[in-house]
């Protein structure tokens, strides 16, 4: 039991620097490529370097980090390959994740999507390129949480984790001015019921942009 309290501790503060990392690369705050250090990572959290190195550990097998063979850990800087893999990986989970969502697709859940929406509007407007992403991930994962199929959007966010810088330099390529005309479609297919207009929405919202990147 004494032997407990610590491990417990080392988890706990692991858990803390694994969970901020993840939401910076997951929301575009890291560029693509951009290098990071475990004595950088444990000065900002105030860490050892064991729960710096286990964190790091952590996103690199979910693809968030590259670590390479000389130890340097960095964002990843994703081929065109890669990325026209994680579009289609988001058209096959997401369109599937909102089909599962419509049945359950309450006024009260269109309501919300049309209040983040608006969020999304004023990311564009202020040109806040991580309020953007963080905004526009909030109106999807918002929507695939009606599916109820925690596994599915499991998979689906550690595509968006990997894709994180990648979104960050398609914001500043598309300079946006107003917010993504996929999504009023997604909310019209939603109180209308049309599961394949919805299908489409969704489809064109989360591959149209990526395109741009390999083209």
């Amino acid at each position: 039991m004494l032997n407990a309290r610590p491990s417990e501790t080392q988890t706990a503060t692991h858990d803390r620097v694994y969970r901020a990392l993840r939401s910076r690369i997951m929301h575009g705050e890291m560029a693509p490529g951009q290098a990071l250090t475990l004595r950088g990572i444990g000065k900002e959290f105030g860490v050892s370097m064991t729960p710096a190195r286990e964190a790091v550990r952590r996103l690199a097998a979910e693809g968030a980090l590259f670590l390479s063979t000389s130890g340097r850990v960095s964002t990843p800087e994703l081929t065109n390959d890669r990325i026209e893999e994680l579009a289609a990986l988001r058209a096959l989970l997401e369109v599937e994740l909102a089909s599962r969502a419509l049945p359950r697709a309450h006024m009260a859940l269109i309501d919300r999507l049309q209040s983040i929406n608006m969020t999304v509007a004023e990311m564009v407007t202020k040109r806040d390129a991580v309020g953007y992403i963080r905004s526009n991930l909030e109106f999807h994962r918002t929507l695939y949480l009606r599916a109820q199929a925690p596994a599915m959007l499991a998979i689906a966010e550690t595509v968006w984790l990997q894709l994180g810088p990648t979104m960050r330099a398609l914001y500043g390529r598309l300079r946006r001015a107003e917010p993504p005309h996929n999504h009023k479609l997604i909310i019209a297919a939603l109180k209308a019921g049309d599961e394949p207009g919805l299908r489409l929405a969704v489809r064109s919202d989360v591959t149209q942009g990526l395109r741009l990147l390999v083209s």
